[in-house]
């Protein structure tokens, strides 16, 4: 059974690494997708786990050589999803969940509108500040993060589900319940789980 794609979206600053990070050591069968930048590491980040950390000319070639599933241009760097890997594990039978922004989640809902789109919600501008002031981000930094936010929030309408990350555990909890969810729609049922004959007799498989 092929698995499904989830996009998880939200301001910098919003949580969304956070709680993808919790949710992929929780949910079993459930990988993120490592995307590629060309933004420095921050202190503490790792090429291949974090993100694959690449020059400009190596992301360049890679746009020409349409490996991709989405790319954009954020805050000045690139930022994109490998198609290869992507369709690699979801042809495994592994749920994706793909941490990237809006710009990327409507390259890819345009082209597989099937995929599962979560919006992650502050609590309030003040608090996003806050948050990106306690991960040591700089203030111009900061400022630039800011008014990226204030045009990206309104996309909220654009997802399938909104989530208000105000407490982190109940967020991400939301986020959990969602993908799990998914996981019991019909399409993926899989009738070899059922082993009582007059059971199997009566759904007709």
């Amino acid at each position: 059974m092929k698995g499904e794609l989830f996009i998880l979206s939200s301001p910098a600053g919003g949580g969304k690494t956070t709680i993808a990070s919790l949710l992929i050591k929780e949910i079993p069968k459930l990988k993120r997708v490592i995307t590629c930048t060309t933004r420095k590491p921050r202190p503490g980040e790792k090429d291949g786990v974090d993100y694959y950390f690449l020059s400009v000319d190596e992301f360049e070639r890679r746009i020409r050589e349409n490996r991709f599933l989405e790319y954009a241009v954020v805050h000045g760097n690139y930022y994109g999803t490998p198609k290869d890997e992507v369709e690699e594990e979801l042809s495994k039978g592994y749920d994706l969940l793909l941490v990237i922004d809006v710009q990327g989640m409507r390259q890819i809902k345009k082209a597989r509108p099937e995929t599962v789109t979560i919006f992650l919600l502050p609590p309030s501008l003040d608090e996003l500040v806050r948050r990106m002031e306690h991960r040591g981000d700089p203030p111009e930094e900061i400022e630039k993060r800011l008014q990226t936010a204030k045009k990206e929030i309104p996309a909220w309408r654009e997802y399938d589900y909104t989530v208000i990350n105000d407490i982190l555990e109940r967020a991400k909890e939301d986020v959990k319940y969602i993908i799990l969810s998914n996981r019991l729609k019909t399409e993926r049922f899989n009738p070899e789980k059922i082993k009582d004959n007059s059971l199997r007799e009566l759904m007709g498989i």
